[in-house]
């Protein structure tokens, strides 16, 4: 976990002594957001390509390994997922759907909708409860054969948490509140500080229309993207 307030003080800091200008707290919250949930889902792009590469064998230099590690922050498992009018809904925070269990033991196959009629139509392919399936619709699933409402469990990766630098004003001057029901640092491993500074700095560049910042920030993230993939 990263401390909201430490980055928000280094995004000022940097903008400060390039005598660039001020960012609010809300401007703050809304461009930490979109650095967070951006580096996030990097991960899964970069799992992608560095699998077909193949991993390093090397305990700490393993990038599949620290990926993972990563992505795994927000893993959830054997989440029970709640029966509703002949379907179970997925839950609100879901990213990527992983394994769906029927009753603590079997593992329920995934099919597309333009396949089920072609499955039900056989008695060797017909799902049953030791071989059940189901379809995905928008927010929920449907697990085939339709007898079963017993117990679902899924496993996936879930959203993170809104950021939100949470403050209270003392003379028109944001003081900042960590004591704030509300209040959320971010979820993001800790090695990903310097890159959520600098996108934050990216985002920042473009909103008070200064090129030269958004420059200088893409030159420090491209610098770590090229040393991580090289």
């Amino acid at each position: 976990m990263i401390s909201v307030d430490t980055v928000y003080q280094r995004v000022l800091a940097i903008l400060n002594k390039e005598n660039r200008g001020y960012m609010t707290p809300q401007e703050f919250n809304l461009m930490a957001n979109q650095a967070q949930i951006e580096i996030f889902e990097q991960y899964f792009y970069d799992l992608n390509q560095f699998n077909r590469a193949g991993e390093i064998n090397n305990e700490y230099a393993n990038i599949v390994k620290n990926i993972k590690e990563k992505i795994n922050l927000f893993n959830i498992d054997d989440k029970t997922l709640v029966y509703s009018i002949n379907s179970f809904e997925l839950p609100s925070n879901l990213y990527r759907l992983g394994t769906i269990i029927y009753n603590l033991e079997t593992e329920v196959e995934e099919v597309q909708k333009n396949e089920l009629l072609y499955i039900n139509a056989s008695p060797l392919t017909k799902p049953t409860t030791q071989f059940p399936i189901y379809i995905r619709t928008e927010n929920a699933i449907k697990v085939y054969p339709l007898t079963i409402a017993e117990y679902i469990s899924a496993s996936y990766i879930r959203k993170p948490l809104q950021a939100n630098w949470t403050y209270f004003e003392v003379n028109n001057t944001p003081l900042y509140n960590p004591s704030a029901d509300d209040h959320q640092n971010f979820e993001l491993h800790s090695s990903e500080e310097s890159n959520i500074v600098n996108k934050i700095l990216a985002y920042a560049g473009i909103v008070i229309k200064n090129p030269e910042i958004y420059q200088i920030a893409e030159a420090k993230e491209n610098k770590k993207i090229t040393q991580e993939k090289s």
